[in-house]
């Protein structure tokens, strides 16, 4: 039996989680051109972001970093980050989250476009 796949559409793009399983979850995100998720932090889990598709704007503990396809970017337990899409073409990366918890409920925003703080 083929696994239902599940897009979780967000006001910045959307998400798919790929496999998840104990400790761990996979999800490829996508960012629309010109939009950027919250500025936050996680307290139960890290984050691995490989960029796949466009150029990604990282902003972790307030220093910015440009990423190209191909490139990556360690995302430690507790520290601020943000990524947004400053091209013209949608931003494609594949999270991997590493943790004892993995719920979309362990983000504490610090800045949002969208009003969800």
């Amino acid at each position: 039996m083929e696994a239902v796949v599940k897009v979780d559409q967000r006001p910045w793009g959307s998400f798919t989680v790929l496999d998840e399983g104990t400790g761990y979850k996979v999800k490829r995100i996508e960012v629309l051109p010109g939009k950027r998720l919250s500025y936050q932090k996680h307290s139960r889990r890290s984050e691995h972001w490989v960029i796949v598709a466009g150029k990604a704007l990282v902003t972790l503990d307030d220093k910015t970093y440009t990423l190209n396809v191909g490139e990556h970017i360690d995302i430690p337990v507790g520290s601020a980050h943000r990524v947004e899409n400053p091209a013209n073409e949608t931003l494609v990366f594949i999270e991997v989250q590493m943790g004892d918890y993995l719920g979309e409920d362990d983000i504490v925003r610090l800045q949002d476009d969208y009003g969800r703080i």
